[in-house]
């Protein structure tokens, strides 16, 4: 048994590398907006303030939070471990073989997949822009097959889902229904991957600089047409108003469309062999970006709730365009210009998901856990070449049979769980020697602070919503029985994590970005959790039957 948490030792002073080292602190910062200002805010956030209502901006807030205290994790791991590898790397150094092996797997899932999302994400704003034009392209060959059989088989009043079912030419007795926009973005992105950080470094900063203008174009013109009354709609259920409508259990279920928002973060950590003095460069790039989008976000949600009534969002993929349609604001230039501007953001995200995935699988090959030819790196590009042709193989064929909804939320609780073992990885460190100029993770004790930060945010959230706690055993509930059962099991972890942090005198800052991602995953449904665990039984076998017996740490 010991040898599945045996743990790999890394020098802070190893900083060999194959790859070619040319980022610094303002190309991990650029890096950071591009993947995390993207398919959050020009998708994703409609579905979000749908179902919040107005008060989807708290989430934004506790995501922000629970990421902020996330990103140190990631920074003091950063700063120890100048290696590719991201929480995998981090996992391997506190967990051990087995845990890294599960993050390594968990990251397939963020990067691979959340990739599948942002691609179909792209496809939208594309043929939507084209639209815009004057150009049409079929619509059964701007959606995917699953889309469109879900919209037929449940009579959706979706008409270019259902036009795509009527019209699709038949090969065979199959209907030829294919998202050609996003085949071909992934396949460039791929491309543009395979030959080069360099050259993605410069695409990407370009990008980010025109995607950052747009946004304040937005927040600008946006603010001189909210109508504040929005921000307090009448609440369906209690007909009085509310800036949470659909209460705190509706805010709640918006998890997946808000924390997507953010997962990008974290792929700056795997550019580590590719950056500049990665343990100064990473750790201030991360937290840059990452203050910088949030309040970004809160901005966005603010001008989206007071221009347009939450109720109208329902199923719009594109809400910053959305805003100015005619129905709305009725600015037919921004309405346009956003429209591109998407199609410039999204593909940023793509990009910097892309450039992950291929050096997780470079981290992992390196250690024995994946076959060799994973190593690879092109000898002219100084790229993990091979690996980046699989991701695009990865991203691209699941593209013909899935669709947006079961993604995101697939990404979304495999990200917030790596998240929350990096969190506790940190905890398990041991104390290192500050060295000038370098990342260090203050030190607070959290003996006393953390239990009654905890336990009194438990009493006064009783007093806030007494009736809550009362039914809290009332699992039954068709609308807020999972939901209940969640916060039972966290409320039962944190108060094991106050027993701990007394006897241990653990870390605060960890010790928050762990408990407040743990509180994330109570947004999540059974159905996330049930294709969560078949996707890491699928992980274990492999791992079993090829990673155990051929690491390099095992041989040793």
């Amino acid at each position: 048994m010991s040898q599945l948490f045996r743990r790999k030792i890394y020098s802070e002073s190893d900083t060999s590398t194959n790859l070619l080292r040319v980022l610094g602190v303002w190309d991990i910062v650029f890096f950071g907006i591009a993947a995390i200002i993207g398919a959050g805010s020009f998708s994703s956030l409609g579905e979000a303030v749908f179902r919040g209502g107005p008060g989807v901006i708290l989430l934004y807030l506790i995501c922000g939070f629970a990421c902020g205290f996330t990103a140190l994790c990631y920074a003091e791991f950063a700063s120890r471990i100048p290696t590719a590898g991201s929480a995998y790397t981090y996992a391997y150094a506190s967990f051990g073989e087995l845990i890294a092996w599960i993050i390594g797997w968990a990251l397939i899932m963020e990067y691979s997949f959340g990739n599948i999302y942002v691609a179909f994400s792209w496809s939208d704003y594309f043929t939507s822009f084209l639209e815009r034009l004057g150009m049409h392209i079929p619509d059964y060959l701007t959606c995917s097959y699953t889309e469109a059989s879900k919209a037929f088989k449940n009579g959706s009043e979706n008409k270019e889902l259902l036009n795509a079912w009527n019209t699709a030419p038949l090969l065979g007795s199959l209907k030829f229904i294919v998202d050609v926009p996003a085949l071909v973005i992934n396949g460039l992105i791929t491309w543009l991957c395979y030959v080069g950080v360099k050259e993605s470094k410069n695409f990407n900063n370009s990008l980010v600089i025109l995607k950052l203008a747009v946004i304040v174009l937005v927040i600008l013109v946006g603010f001189s047409y909210i109508n504040t009354e929005n921000w307090t709609p009448i609440s369906p259920t209690t007909g009085t108003p509310s800036f949470m409508p659909n209460g705190f259990v509706g805010v709640m279920s918006a998890v997946s469309g808000v924390f997507f928002a953010y997962i990008g973060f974290d792929a700056l950590s795997v550019l580590s062999e590719e950056t500049k003095d990665p343990q100064k460069t990473l750790p201030k790039g991360m937290i840059i970006s990452l203050v910088l989008c949030t309040v970004i976000y809160i901005a966005l949600t603010l001008v989206l709730t007071g221009m347009v009534d939450y109720k109208k969002f329902d199923g719009v993929g594109d809400p910053l365009s959305f805003i100015f349609e005619k129905g709305n604001a009725n600015v037919a230039w921004m309405e346009l210009t956003v429209s591109f501007i998407a199609i410039v953001a999204i593909t940023t995200v793509l990009l910097v998901f892309q450039m992950g995935q291929p050096r997780i699988w470079y981290a992992m090959s390196r250690d024995g856990l994946m076959p060799q030819k994973f190593q690879d790196v092109h000898p002219k590009y100084k790229t993990p070449a091979f690996a980046t042709i699989v991701t695009g193989i990865v991203v691209g064929i699941p593209i013909l049979f899935t669709d947006k909804t079961f993604i995101l939320d697939f990404t979304s609780i495999g990200t917030i769980f790596a998240f929350v073992l990096v969190c506790a990885g940190v905890l398990m460190l041991p104390a290192k020697e500050k060295i000038k100029g370098r990342f260090h993770l203050p030190y607070v004790n959290g003996k006393i602070i953390f239990p009654v930060i905890f336990i009194g945010g438990l009493i006064a959230f009783y007093y806030w919503q007494p009736e809550f706690f009362q039914n809290l055993m009332d699992w039954k509930d068709p609308k807020e029985g999972e939901f209940r059962a969640s916060i039972f099991f966290f409320i039962l972890v944190n108060l094991i994590l106050c027993v701990w942090t007394f006897v241990k005198n653990l870390s605060l800052i960890p010790l928050i970005g762990l408990s407040s991602c743990l509180y994330l995953l109570t947004g999540m449904s059974h159905e996330n959790w049930f294709w969560f665990g078949l996707w890491f039984a699928i992980g274990l076998v492999i791992y079993f039957c090829y990673g155990y017996k051929n690491s390099k740490l095992g041989k040793s």
